[in-house]
């Protein structure tokens, strides 16, 4: 059981965090919307005041946030001052590359392993816990984050260095486009 913190819980990040919390992790839950804070709580999450407050005794930090902006802005003023070093940061949002080359430049300067891995499968998919996460990172990183995001999909790609699975999911979504 790992102790991970958990930022962002709306439609996709809500039913991520109560997959964990199915599989016996210890959840520190925060949203800036308290009523979906109460929704994780319900699945059994446990709720943190402050984003810095849910990373202090984390292993594990996983964001499932709205753009680049809001992830750089959330590692560099509460998550990387307050997690211990070793850590391992999983950034679920999907965001642009270069908002998330630069979250790993943030998590490598702190001494955290990190891995961009970006989500395809909607809600649906997040509530079954079938999503497919597109990965990005070190071999390690990847290595150390597959089993909890196996927790939440079904099926994971390691698609190279830092950034990959962003592009991956751009050109994802590209294709849906298309297809469309």
């Amino acid at each position: 059981m790992a102790k991970i913190a958990f930022i962002g819980l709306g439609n996709m990040g809500g039913p991520m965090a109560a997959n964990l919390c199915k599989a016996q992790h210890h959840v520190m839950a925060f949203d800036l919307s308290d009523g979906a804070v109460a929704q994780a709580v319900e699945k059994g999450a446990h709720k943190a005041a402050t984003a810095a407050a849910a990373v202090k005794d984390a292993e594990i930090v996983v964001t499932m946030l709205p753009a680049g902006k809001h992830v750089r802005e959330v590692y560099e003023k509460d998550v990387l001052p307050n997690v211990a070093k070793g850590a391992l940061l999983i950034d679920c949002s999907t965001i642009d590359v270069e908002s998330a080359v630069q979250a790993h430049g943030l998590a490598a300067k702190h001494g955290a392993a990190s891995v961009d891995a970006p989500v395809s499968g909607g809600t649906g998919g997040a509530k079954a816990a079938t999503l497919t996460f597109m990965a990005g990172g070190s071999e390690p990183a990847f290595a150390a984050a597959k089993p909890v995001l196996e927790k939440m999909g079904k099926k994971i790609v390691h698609c190279g260095g830092a950034g990959a699975g962003q592009a991956a999911k751009i050109c994802n979504n590209m294709i849906l486009g298309i297809s469309m």
